[in-house]
This record gives C-alpha cells, sequence and structure tokens, in this order.
C-alpha cells in the first residue's frame, strides 16, 4: 500500500463540479444572508461564482463501508449591486461546509450532498477517520476500542476470563485462516487479503512461489510461525489480521480507487507493515494492530481478575514470597490461559497495573537474569537498569561521567547492573561470586545506575513503544538490536549521593593508600597480607605460576606484563583507586587502545569476578585473555 493516498485530494478532484454547483445554488439562494463584508457593495443583488478551493475534510466513520464527510471549501465569487447608473461589484470568498456521505464498497459511485451551510465551527465526529481513512485512535482510547470489538465479535469474553479461539474469532468475522509459507526467509508472518485476487505462496518442496486463487477475507498465516515462535505468537498474528479486517478495509478501499491492482496487507516479523514509511497510515494501522491484538486476546478486567486469582495461588502456597518472587510463575500462568506468549502475557500484566513483572523474563548476554523491580515512576519508557556487558565495557570507557563515578569504587558490575558496592546491595557467596541481594532486586531505584536506549536504525515514530517493550521486557530468543548509554538523569545523581553516603568501607581505602609502599614489590606483599592469601593462593586464582608471583613479590625490577599485573589486582578484589595505585608503581601502564578500554572496566567493574569470567568476557570480544587457564 502507499503511504500518501488521500482521501481530501480524491473527492474534492472527482466532485469538483458537484461541489462548485452546490455552493452556486447556495450563495444564489442566500445572498441576503452571506456574512460578507464589502467596502464597495452595500446590497447584493447578483452572484457569481468564481472557484473554490479545498481547505479541509473532516471524516466520520459509518457501519459497513459507508462514511460520511464534511467538506470545507472557501468559495471565491464575485457580487454585484445593480442601480439605475452603474453596476457596483467586489471580488470575495467565503468557508462553506458540505455534507456529504458515500459506500466505498460501490467505488464512491453513490456519493451524494446532505446539506450545505456556510461554515462557523468544527463539529465533534464520533468515529473520526483519517485522510488516507485510517481510524483516529489515541492511546488512552486502545482499551474501550478492544472492548468494542469483542462486544461485535466475541461477546462471551467480556462477561468472564475466557479463552478467544482466534480460528473460531476468524469465522465469526466471516475470514477464513490458511496455513502458506508466505517468504522463503520468515520476514512476513501474516498476510491478509481484501478483494478476490491471484496471488503466489512460497512452496519449500519447490524452492520457488506457486500461483494461487484466494479470495477476500483469506487470512495466510506461514507455518513455521509455530516452529520458529510459539503458539501464542500464532494466535496473535490471526488476531493481528482480524484486527485489520476490521479497522482498515476502507484505508484499503481508498488504496484501490488510486490503485486497482491492490489486493493485500502484508505484515512483518519485527512488528512493522511491509515497506511502511515513518508516521504514514500504514505505520498506524500497524500500531493498531499490534496494540489491539493482545488487548482483544486478554481484556483488561477479566485478564486482572485472572491474574489476581493466581497471585492469591502462589502467595498461599509461599506466603512469606513477595509478588515479584512469583510474578514469573503467575505470568506463565496468563499466558497458558488465555493463549498467548509469554512476550505478550507480560507486557499485558505491565498494562494492567502490576509493574513487578517489568524485571521477570529478562535474558542479556544469554544469561538470565533474576526478577527485580524499582519504585514506580523512577525510569522513563526508554529506560533501563540492565544492560549487556559489552555496553558496559564502551560507555564506562567513553562517557566521563560514568567513568568518574565508577574510578570513585562506589559501584560494580553485577548481574547485569551497576549496583553501590555494599554489603546491603551485594552479597558474596563461598567461591567469591557476587551478586545482587533481595534488598537490591527488589529496590533497583535506589542502587543501580540507569541506562539509555538508543536504537542501532531507525525503527518510525509509531513502533517506538513497541521496540521499547520488546526490550525492557526481553528475553533470550530477542533479535532487536540496541545500545544503552548513560543517562544523565536526576535518578543517577541520588543513587551516586547514596552512594556516597552508605559507602563506610572508604575510609578503609583511604588507609589501605596511606600503609602502602612506595614502591610496586613491598604493594604487592602488603595488598596480599591485608587480603590474606598466600603466594600459592594468589597464583592459583590468576592462572599464573607462583614462581612469577615471588618474583613480583621480590625484585623492583622484574619486568611483566599489564595483563599479569591487572589479573593480580583483580584476584586480589583490589578497589579501583588501589589497583590504579599498584599499576603506578610497577613498570606497565593502561593505555587507551581497545584492549586497555576492556581492562578499565575490569579493574572498575569487574574486580570482584573470579579471573575465568574476565577472561571469558574478553574472549566474548575477541581478545585475549589476561592469563592462560591450568
Amino acid at each position: 500500500m502507499s503511504n500518501n493516498r488521500s482521501f481530501k485530494t480524491y473527492v474534492f478532484n472527482r466532485f469538483y463540479n458537484d461541489f462548485h454547483e452546490a455552493i452556486n445554488i447556495f450563495i444564489s439562494q442566500n445572498r441576503d444572508s452571506l456574512d460578507i463584508e464589502s467596502w464597495h457593495v452595500d446590497q447584493i443583488d447578483e452572484t457569481y461564482l468564481d472557484d473554490i478551493n479545498i481547505k479541509h475534510i473532516y471524516i466520520n466513520d459509518l457501519p459497513g463501508m459507508k462514511v460520511a464527510f464534511d467538506v470545507l471549501i472557501e468559495a471565491i465569487f464575485e457580487i454585484h449591486e445593480i442601480d439605475r447608473r452603474h453596476d457596483k461589484y467586489d471580488e470575495v470568498s467565503n468557508w462553506f461546509k458540505i455534507s456529504c456521505i458515500a459506500d466505498l464498497e460501490t467505488g464512491l459511485d453513490d456519493f451524494s450532498i446532505e446539506y450545505v451551510e456556510i461554515y462557523s465551527h468544527k463539529e465533534k465526529q464520533l468515529k473520526p477517520l483519517s485522510d488516507t481513512l485510517v481510524p483516529i485512535i489515541k492511546k488512552e482510547e486502545l482499551e474501550k476500542v478492544a472492548v468494542d470489538f469483542l462486544k461485535i465479535y466475541y461477546p462471551e469474553a467480556l462477561k468472564e476470563p475466557t479463552y478467544i479461539n482466534p480460528d473460531d474469532l476468524a469465522e465469526r468475522m466471516g475470514l477464513s485462516v490458511e496455513l502458506r509459507h508466505i517468504t522463503p526467509d520468515f520476514s512476513t508472518f501474516g498476510q491478509i487479503f481484501f478483494v478476490d485476487t491471484k496471488t503466489s505462496y512460497y512452496d519449500k518442496e519447490l524452492s520457488d512461489y506457486k500461483a494461487i486463487n484466494v479470495t477476500a477475507g483469506t487470512v495466510f498465516v506461514d507455518p513455521d510461525a509455530f516452529f520458529l515462535r510459539n503458539l501464542g505468537s500464532v494466535n496473535n498474528t490471526i488476531v493481528h489480521e482480524c484486527v485489520h479486517w476490521h479497522l482498515h478495509r476502507k484505508a484499503f478501499q481508498l488504496e484501490r480507487l488510486y490503485n486497482k491492482n491492490a489486493t493485500q496487507i502484508q505484515c512483518q516479523v519485527v512488528g512493522g507493515v511491509k515497506d511502511s514509511a515513518i508516521q504514514s497510515s500504514t505505520d498506524f494501522m500497524e500500531w493498531h494492530a499490534n496494540a489491539l491484538a493482545p488487548r482483544i486476546q486478554m481484556p483488561f478486567y477479566q485478564t486482572k481478575i485472572k491474574a489476581a486469582e493466581f497471585i492469591r495461588k502462589y502467595l498461599k502456597q509461599n506466603p512469606e514470597a513477595k509478588v515479584i518472587d512469583i510474578m514469573e510463575n503467575v505470568i506463565d500462568e496468563v499466558s497458558y490461559f488465555f493463549m498467548v506468549s509469554r512476550l505478550a502475557a507480560k507486557i499485558r500484566m505491565i498494562d494492567i497495573g502490576y509493574e513487578e513483572a517489568i524485571g521477570t523474563f529478562t535474558y542479556i548476554d544469554g544469561k538470565y537474569v533474576k526478577p527485580h523491580t524499582f519504585k514506580k515512576g523512577s525510569i522513563k519508557k526508554n529506560q533501563t537498569f540492565s544492560i549487556s556487558e559489552v555496553d558496559a565495557i564502551i560507555q564506562s570507557s567513553i562517557n566521563p561521567s560514568l567513568k568518574r563515578k565508577l574510578e570513585s569504587g562506589n559501584y560494580i558490575f553485577v548481574d547485569s547492573h551497576f549496583c553501590i558496592n555494599h554489603p546491603k546491595y551485594v552479597q558474596y557467596d563461598m567461591w567469591g561470586q557476587a551478586s545482587l541481594t533481595d534488598y537490591a532486586r527488589y529496590n533497583m531505584h535506589e542502587c543501580c545506575l540507569v541506562f539509555d536506549i538508543v536504537f542501532n536504525k531507525p525503527v518510525g515514530k509509531f513502533n517506538e513503544d513497541f521496540y521499547y517493550k520488546c526490550i525492557l521486557f526481553k528475553d533470550a530468543t530477542s533479535d532487536i538490536i540496541f545500545e544503552a548509554r548513560f543517562s544523565d538523569s536526576s535518578i543517577n545523581d541520588n543513587i551516586d549521593a547514596q552512594a556516597q553516603a552508605i559507602m563506610a568501607y572508604s575510609k578503609d581505602i583511604a588507609n589501605v593508600l596511606q600503609s602502602m609502599p612506595g614502591n610496586f614489590p613491598g604493594a604487592l606483599v602488603y595488598l596480599m597480607n591485608w587480603r590474606d592469601i598466600t603466594v600459592e593462593g594468589l597464583a592459583e586464582k590468576t592462572f599464573l605460576d607462583p614462581r612469577t608471583i615471588q618474583r613480583l613479590r621480590n625484585d623492583q625490577t622484574n619486568k611483566t606484563t599489564i595483563e599479569t599485573i591487572i589479573a593480580v589486582c583483580i584476584a586480589l578484589q583490589l578497589p579501583p583507586p588501589i589497583s590504579n595505585r599498584l599499576i603506578d608503581l610497577s613498570t606497565c601502564s593502561l593505555g587507551v587502545g581497545e584492549e586497555h578500554m576492556a581492562y578499565h572496566c575490569l579493574l572498575t567493574s569487574y574486580y570482584t569476578r573470579p579471573i575465568i569470567d574476565c577472561n571469558s568476557l574478553l574472549t566474548n570480544m575477541n581478545l585475549k585473555p589476561l592469563t592462560k587457564e591450568k
């Protein structure tokens, strides 16, 4: 479909003569009531219409394929006053409203003008359409539109929580669903045909497209959706196409008035309409389908009733648990009951007021992130507490504000978050592995830094909300590419103040720095004693030979590598100010290359991790490990 079809332009060009004649008759019959100011004519005896220009059009949706529309026209005409001696005249203009009605099913052949009047004010439209005949729906109206849809096609779903069978829904709407491979690469998951036509589908056995005749109201769903996605996504696809049929047939008929070859709407897997442009009518239509399909499958109040039932069930089983602890079970129950995807159920739980669902089922760097929650309203929709290791390294290297915070030693990178390094928020197991405390997971706004989400490619104004949700509720299979950038928002300043206020161990760091000898061997011996670790113990943690540790302890002139020094700093879990001091005392230094940027991040945010984790991070970035594992 084209993105710039104009109903206003079409009707004005096609019915120009009708409008001209209607205005001409009106001003001739109502010349005494025309609201006109003229310096030359006092009494209007005659009028002559010169030209008309369309200024605007207000379109109202009617049942079936009918539309009512008010055309605002500026008429330019002459007025004459005739007396015995001479003819006085003037050229004037006035705005008129022509109210019309027509049926798109007939191609507007039954067009008729209901009445003409002088334009005074815009009247409220009950069901407004845009100039491209796409329904004008505000975000706050989506729930009502979904309810109205169900009242027509599936009213029982509004009486009590009910699974909406998409095949049954399609049948009630007069649609037929067929499983067809639409494209060889599964780039198009759904397709709906608005007219009888000859089309083609992809035949996997032939590895080529095959022609087929389809009737209006046929929906193609790619069967690969069952295997590459899940049943919930397939159900959503069918409902998605049903929304297109219900809301967008008139927009499609307008396209047909311009282009008789138009037959279908194709919907891409990524959530946009194929070949759509930013802020186009197709963007609106896909936003409608994306937003309304889950609201139809999971009606607001009925979903709230069912979710509350599941929450009571799991809290009864585990009275000591918090809602965040059972939310993943609740989401899975909602997903299974309404037969939708886990992602759709998770997003819907947010819609109905359960913000605890935001921090559930999150996967970053292929790893599961434990459920977490935060104070309502503490971050915007385009912000997140959770980021990948690569973004952590890049942002800690290139963002001066974040770099200063990390160099203070107040934060470490743990469980995909930059968190305040304090026992209240970070705990260690018997092997020295760091993780967030339960308190930190329940209060992310208090202890973790915030990052802004930036897309790596344009997604269109109307797809932004869809993509933000896919990222904030990112699951293991999500392939949407984005970048997390450190935010300059006030919440990070507040967290910084919190960090500085509670960092009691900062005095210990200051004492260590003051007590460290001014040479590398002496400083290393002092720090090993401070951490109560032997030569053999440090060698084991670093994967270095004990003789290498002994040389570092004894020989001031011993030349070594920056990788060895960093491995020692991490094995000793030295806070950034102390590791920086030890490096300064060595014969090595940190540069600005890619490897050294990664080393800097390890020293500021990963220094509580074992060497094996740090080496894994480096190899994932195609960099050499610090030391070789034995």
